[in-house]
C-alpha cells in the first residue's frame, strides 16, 4: 500500500456469493428505477446480505433484522487475490501447546451431480504431532493469471438480535454488488475462521535470536508510517515535517516507517526524528516492474542512503514494499536487491537488520528460502479490511493470525510493517470503512500485538488514487491516537 505510486495490493473484494435471503420489494430509487438482484430463500443467519445493482443509479436498500435463537455454524466465505499458479488456500488454523488429536468443523466445495459447485461443513480429526500452529482441511486450487479467489470459512454467530441498516448508495457502473452487512448490540460478533493460505499444516519453528531486538515492548506502541506528501502530491517543506514528527511523538510512538528517499525524506524527517527523540525505520520503495541493481531509481535511493547515512537513528532497513505482490520483482531479483542494498550501506557504516515486506500470499506461494536467507526479520502488510470475513473488533486475531503465518516461512520473528483500517471506501463483506469501525480495528490491533505493528498511516493520503474500494486515500489514522 504505502509509498508514492503503489496501489493496495488487495482492493476491495470481488463478488463474494450472495447470501439466502428473503426477496424484498424494489428498493426505492432514482428514476429510472434500477432494480437490485436478490436470492430468494429464508434468511436464517445474518451474513452480509448481497445485491446485484444492474445499471448505474440511486439505490436505497431497507434495513433487516435477523433473529438468531441458538448458535450456529454456517459456510461464509472469503476472498482473496493471488497469482497465476497452484495455491493452497481456507481450511481452519488451530494453535496447540502440546501433541493433541483435533476434531474440529472445516468449510470445503463439493460437485453435485448436476455440476453445481456447492459449499458445504464437515467434521475431520486431525493428529497435530507437536505443539504449534496448524492447517487442517486447506483447498488447493490451480489460476492461470491473477485471480480473485473465493473461499469458504467456516462461520458461527451466537444467539441474538442482528440488524443491517438501511443503506442509500449511488452506483456510476453496471453490475456492482452491494453488501448491507449486520450488525448487533445484543448479541456477541460472530466469530470467523479467516481465510488462511499456509502451504500446509506444519508446526510454528521457533524464533530466531540471532536478529537485533526490534518493537516497542511491554505492550507499548511502536510505530507509524510517515509520507512528506502534501494533498496534491507536493513535498512537504521542512518545517511542515517537523509539526508532523511532533505529532507522532505526542502520541506515543517511538518510531518512523519511511518508504523511500524522495522529497528530501532523509535530511527533513531525520532532524525532525532526532529532535523528537524518535527511531527510523528507512526503506528502499520499488514502483515499477524491474528492481534491477542498475535502476537509476533503486541507484538514487541508495546513493542517497549513503550519503545521509545517519545510522545511529535507524532500527531497520526495508528493501522493497509488496515488490512480490505486484510483480515488480522476482525472488531471485528481490535476493540480488537485499544482498547488494547490504553491501552498499554496509560499506558507510550500517550494521543494522535487513527485511522486505509483502503480502502473506507472497510469502507462501513462492519459494522464498533464498530471501530468507538474506534478512534478519520476516515482514507482512496485514489489513483485515481486505478480508471480507473480519469485523472490526476482530482485527487484531486476523492481524496476529497473519503474522503468525508469515513468521513459519522463515523461521524467524517478524512484524508487521503496515496495518490499519480506512475512515471511508466500500464495504468489504463484513469489513465496513468508517471512522468509529476505524478506532475500534485500531484498538483490537494495538490491544492484540500493538509493540509488534507499523500502524497505516499517519494522516489521509488525498493525491493517490481512490482504487477499487474507494479507500486508498482515507487510511489516515492519527486522530485515533490523539494527533
Amino acid at each position: 500500500m504505502g509509498g508514492r505510486t503503489l496501489e493496495a495490493t488487495l482492493t476491495d473484494s470481488a463478488v463474494v456469493p450472495p447470501a439466502p435471503q428473503t426477496s424484498t420489494p424494489a428498493p426505492q430509487t432514482s428514476t429510472p428505477a434500477p432494480v437490485p438482484t436478490t436470492t430468494a430463500g429464508p434468511i436464517t443467519v445474518p451474513t452480509p446480505i448481497a445485491q446485484t445493482c444492474p445499471t448505474p443509479g440511486t439505490y436505497s436498500f431497507p434495513a433487516t433484522t435477523v433473529v438468531v435463537t441458538e448458535t450456529t455454524t454456517v459456510c461464509g466465505a472469503s476472498v482473496t487475490t493471488v497469482p497465476s499458479g497452484t495455491h493452497t488456500l481456507g481450511g481452519v488454523t488451530t494453535v496447540v501447546e502440546t501433541a493433541t488429536t483435533v476434531v474440529c468443523p472445516y468449510a470445503t466445495t463439493e460437485t453435485q451431480p448436476n455440476g453445481v459447485v456447492t459449499s458445504v461443513l464437515k467434521t475431520t480429526t486431525y493428529v497435530c504431532p507437536s505443539a504449534g500452529t496448524y492447517t487442517i482441511a486447506p483447498i488447493t486450487t490451480h489460476v492461470p493469471s491473477v485471480t480473485t479467489v473465493v473461499v469458504p470459512v467456516v462461520t458461527t454467530y451466537c444467539p441474538g438480535t442482528y440488524t443491517a441498516p438501511a443503506v442509500v448508495t449511488t452506483v456510476t457502473e453496471t453490475d456492482v454488488v452491494v453488501y448491507c452487512p449486520f450488525t448487533s448490540s445484543e448479541a456477541p460478533a460472530p466469530t470467523t475462521v479467516p481465510a488462511s493460505t499456509s502451504a500446509q499444516a506444519s508446526p510454528a519453528p521457533a524464533q530466531s535470536s540471532s536478529a537485533p531486538s526490534l518493537g516497542g515492548g511491554n505492550g507499548k506502541l511502536w510505530a507509524i508510517t510517515y509520507t512528506p506528501y502534501t494533498a496534491s502530491g507536493d513535498c512537504k517543506s521542512a518545517s511542515e515535517v517537523l509539526s508532523d514528527v511532533a505529532d507522532i511523538a505526542k502520541a506515543g510512538f517511538t518510531t518512523l516507517r519511511v518508504y523511500s528517499t524522495d522529497c528530501d525524506t532523509l535530511p527533513n524527517v531525520g532532524a525532525a526524528a532526532r529532535a523528537h527523540g524518535l527511531r527510523m525505520i528507512v526503506g528502499i520503495f520499488i514502483g515499477e516492474v524491474g528492481c534491477d541493481n542498475a535502476s537509476p531509481d533503486v541507484a538514487d535511493q541508495i546513493a542517497a542512503l549513503k550519503e545521509w547515512k545517519q545510522w545511529d537513528l535507524v532500527d531497520l532497513c526495508v528493501v522493497a514494499n509488496e515488490a512480490l505482490a505486484n510483480g515488480f520483482c522476482t525472488v531471485s531479483q528481490l535476493t540480488d536487491l537485499i544482498t547488494h542494498v547490504k553491501s552498499e550501506l554496509a560499506s558507510v557504516g550500517y550494521t543494522g537488520p535487513f527485511t522486505t515486506t509483502d503480502v502473506v500470499a507472497s510469502w507462501i506461494n513462492n519459494d522464498v528460502s533464498s530471501i530468507c536467507a538474506v534478512i534478519d526479520y520476516v515482514a507482512t502488510n496485514a489489513h483485515a479490511y481486505f478480508n471480507a470475513q473480519t469485523l472490526p473488533a476482530a482485527a487484531g486475531t486476523f492481524v496476529a493470525g497473519q503474522l503468525a503465518i508469515v513468521e513459519k516461512v522463515c523461521g524467524k520473528s517478524g512484524f508487521v510493517l503496515e496495518t490499519g483500517w480506512p475512515t471511508a471506501g466500500n464495504c468489504n463483506g463484513v469489513a465496513c470503512a468508517g471512522e468509529s469501525e476505524q478506532r475500534t480495528a485500531i484498538e483490537a490491533i494495538k490491544n492484540e500485538l500493538g509493540e509488534k505493528v507499523v500502524f497505516f498511516s499517519f494522516r489521509d493520503d488525498p493525491w493517490k488514487q481512490p482504487g477499487a474500494c474507494n479507500c486508498e486515500q482515507h487510511w489516515g489514522c492519527a486522530s485515533v491516537f490523539g494527533a
